[in-house]
């Protein structure tokens, strides 16, 4: 297992102004969002802007890690890192050999993620001893009302018919492995597409069609 390095305290940014209700409301849009699949749902403006990864992605690491849940981060991310450390003490791991080792992962650069047998997807008998992925995406949009992406169907629990939504930075290769993984159920990976502040969840129970 390969530990990322230690951060440079320097690049540190500020938390939550309210840590434990911020948290609580990361923590209830993001259990809606997985709830709802289909249904975007918005974290708040809880975090200063970053170059290395969204709001959504980092408010929802903030508040569901802790020193007990390992975070893996696709590249180095030096704000990332510092925070997650200061503010949660969540261990983070680096390398691809550390990937069935985390239980949670941030994908940045979703264009280049890892083969998703790869991660740690539980089994029959302990499903939940799986890893959530937070895949950061340039778009992400309710329906059909961007261009920039690629357009995908949600049907299954939480889901009243279908739910349409377009994605950008994910290709259809991502989805047929993902897709792929459905006879494993209940083991299976749980996604969080986020982009801005806003936060899509896809867990292991939905279907997903691309267009």
């Amino acid at each position: 297992m390969l530990s990322a390095p230690m951060p440079d305290w320097s690049t540190l940014q500020p938390g939550f102004d309210d840590a434990v209700h911020d948290s609580q409301g990361v923590f209830r849009a993001v259990l809606d969002a997985l709830a709802r699949p289909g249904r975007l749902r918005s974290v708040g403006p809880r975090l200063a802007p970053s170059d290395e990864a969204s709001i959504a992605a980092r408010a929802t690491l903030l508040a569901l890690a802790d020193a007990t849940t390992s975070v893996w981060l696709q590249v180095p991310l030096a704000e990332v890192s510092s925070a997650l450390r200061f503010h949660t003490g969540a261990p983070l791991l680096s390398g691809e050999s550390a990937l069935a080792n985390a239980q949670f992962a941030l994908l940045t650069d979703p264009a280049r993620c890892p083969a998703l047998t790869r991660f740690a997807f539980g089994t029959a008998e302990s499903p939940e001893h799986s890893a959530t992925l937070i895949v950061d995406v340039p778009t992400l949009a309710e329906g059909h009302a961007i261009d920039a992406g690629l357009r995908l169907r949600l049907r299954g629990p939480g889901v009243k018919t279908h739910a349409d939504v377009t994605v950008g930075g994910l290709d259809a290769d991502f989805w047929h492995a993902r897709a792929a993984l459905a006879p494993r159920f209940p083991a299976g990976l749980d996604l969080l597409i986020t982009s801005g502040d806003i936060v899509l969840g896809v867990p292991r129970t939905t279907y997903v069609e691309v267009c």
